[in-house]
């Protein structure tokens, strides 16, 4: 395929903390939370749920980048905050995303995972700044990027010394509009055996509905994903975005037990 992979090719190498939680067999992990961080007593009430269900990892986001300007924004600073107050009150692994490279140091202090999204995947810029902190980036496929494109930039974040990645397929854009995008389980195995990081995938974005959420968790285990990645709303119908996608906390707690079985 013409990629050297010099530093992500496969071998024998000691992971970091993290990374270690989602290469250990059967190990498969659930990275569950809103969409967004709304408020303190959302966040909060979502947080408690999803430590109840003994998950390790929470995510939300404190800064979204809609497409339109006149979406919810997300609530910045204050949501970085409530983040790091739930992962100490209950002891969660946080992952929320980055959409400006002067946002890194705030990240740092504040969540344990930085996310970088599909938009950014081509962000070499943000990418190679990534590369320069020890902070753990999960680095979502990009739209309509090939996976050679997206080893390329985990290569990015690679090459600054950073190897503490984990790859996520999110769906790619085709013309298929039965699901949000097209789940490109394939990729996983791929970046599996190619590599030497973790793969997880995002049901809630590939798929933007919650009626096959189940197998496709299963399928995406199976063709060896080390975890999902799912989005859960005290009152979804209320979420200030993405609402469709979101599950109820009977839907979590039904998508946990049935990966668990």
């Amino acid at each position: 395929m013409g990629i050297s992979m010099n530093r992500l090719i496969v071998e024998n190498r000691k992971f970091h903390t993290l990374q270690e939680m989602f290469s250990v067999s059967n190990n498969f992990q659930v990275i569950a939370g809103p969409c967004s961080v709304e408020s303190e007593e959302q966040i909060y009430t979502v947080a408690e749920k999803v430590k109840s269900l003994d998950l390790a990892f929470f995510r939300g986001g404190a800064y979204k980048p809609r497409t339109s300007p006149y979406e919810f924004q997300g609530m910045g600073k204050e949501g970085l905050i409530l983040l790091k107050q739930i992962k100490e009150k209950y002891n969660l692994i946080t992952v929320s995303e980055i959409i400006d490279i002067r946002n890194i140091e705030i990240m740092i202090d504040h969540v344990d995972i930085i996310q970088v999204g599909s938009r950014n995947m081509t962000n070499f810029s943000l990418l190679s700044e990534l590369g320069t902190i020890n902070t753990p980036v999960l680095l979502k496929r990009g739209l309509m990027s090939t996976i050679d494109e997206f080893v390329y930039a985990a290569e990015y974040i690679a090459m600054g010394g950073n190897e503490n990645i984990v790859m996520c397929e999110r769906g790619i854009r085709t013309f298929d509009s039965a699901t949000r995008n097209t789940l490109d389980l394939a990729c996983v195995a791929i970046i599996k055996e190619r590599t030497s990081l973790p793969v997880i995938v995002d049901l809630s974005h590939s798929l933007g509905r919650k009626d096959i959420i189940v197998q496709m968790a299963k399928a995406s285990r199976a063709c060896g994903a080390d975890g999902i990645m799912a989005e859960t709303h005290n009152c979804p119908e209320k979420a200030l975005s993405d609402s469709r996608q979101q599950l109820s906390f009977d839907e979590l707690e039904k998508l946990v037990l049935a990966i668990r079985a």
